[in-house]
């Protein structure tokens, strides 16, 4: 379980992450902020590309930054879009297997956080996978 304090952190990085975002061809910007085991916070970006199948979603970019960085071990994930609810779609649900535990928690944040009544959803990897 995460501080209400560093879910905040991870949700304003994973907003300003989304604020880098290539979405020319979706209109779909999506942010993401990994926090590394020593406190490090990566974030990620959404990148599109005219063929969707190789549109990088910002979980990924996060998770490439960091490993590409050295860091293979990860304490939490907030991801964001302009929606009330977000979720990692398949292919990133995989990646995040091979570098996450279940047991990390991963914060789903609603679109117009931190406005009054938006909720962070507080779940875990593990909970999120099998879906």
């Amino acid at each position: 379980m995460l501080s209400q304090q560093r879910r905040h952190e991870l949700a304003t990085a994973a907003i300003e992450a989304k604020g880098n975002a290539y979405s020319r061809y979706s209109n779909f910007p999506v942010g993401a902020a990994l926090l590394a085991h020593d406190g490090t916070v990566i974030k990620g970006a959404s990148i599109d590309n005219a063929s969707y199948g190789a549109t990088i979603c910002a979980e990924r970019t996060a998770i490439v930054k960091a490993v590409s960085d050295g860091f293979k071990s990860f304490a939490a994930l907030a991801i964001v879009a302009n929606v009330p609810r977000i979720s990692p779609c398949g292919m990133c649900r995989q990646v995040i297997a091979e570098f996450c535990a279940p047991d990390m928690p991963v914060l789903l944040v609603p679109g117009d956080y931190p406005k009054e009544g938006s909720e962070v959803k507080e779940t875990t990897f593990g909970e999120l996978f099998p879906q």
